[in-house]
């Protein structure tokens, strides 16, 4: 069983920079994939950015490519979300998400393990 925390969420003017933290337990960490999604209020979640398990490869939804960057370290069992020129639009709870399988994926479908996620608010 592996279990997610999220952390660095906040308030930040438009423009701002925040970093998001999903901290995981358990040794099997590095052979998972791990992803970002999140979700407004009254909108489904969605996909934001995933990167595979030897960090390697990443891939990211369309609204967020150059702004947001996905990390990991898998010697602390961590992944980032560097988030970067945020806009009011971007105001959700952003998931960490993490999956069984060493590839990268965009579905949800696909993570077996999910953060209880975090609130991050862009204002105007």
């Amino acid at each position: 069983q592996v279990q997610l925390v999220e952390s660095g969420g906040g308030l930040v003017q438009a423009g701002g920079s925040l970093r998001l933290a999903c901290a995981a337990s358990g040794r099997t960490f590095s052979s998972y994939a791990m992803g970002w999604f999140r979700q407004a209020p009254g909108k489904e979640r969605e996909f934001v950015a995933t990167i595979n398990s030897n960090g390697g490869s990443t891939y990211y939804a369309d609204s967020v490519k150059e702004r947001f960057t996905i990390s990991r370290d898998n010697a602390k069992n961590t992944v980032y979300l560097q988030m970067n020129s945020l806009k009011p639009e971007d105001t959700a709870v952003y998931y960490c998400a993490g999956s069984r399988s060493s590839y990268r994926a965009t579905s949800l479908r696909l993570y077996d393990y999910w953060g209880q996620g975090t609130q991050v608010t862009v204002s105007s």
